[in-house]
């Protein structure tokens, strides 16, 4: 499982990247701390469904965006 949710996290940082968004700046939007962000972009942490959608949301994606494999 670790290696899903560390995958998860690394579309959500790309897509904030691609948009040039800074992870307070997507943190705020959200409304989570920034710290929890970067804790769930490293895979650190299983975010809820939730905020995926939240996430999601900020960041005008589809939320399956994040399940896309990257191996």
């Amino acid at each position: 499982m670790t290696n899903r949710i560390k995958n998860i996290g690394n579309n959500i940082k790309k897509h904030r990247k691609l948009q040039k968004l800074a992870q307070i700046e997507l943190a705020v939007t959200v409304g989570i701390d920034r710290a929890y962000l970067s804790e769930i972009e490293n895979g650190r942490t299983n975010p809820s469904i939730n905020i995926l959608y939240a996430i999601a949301d900020a960041l005008h994606v589809n939320i399956t965006d994040f399940f896309q494999n990257n191996d």
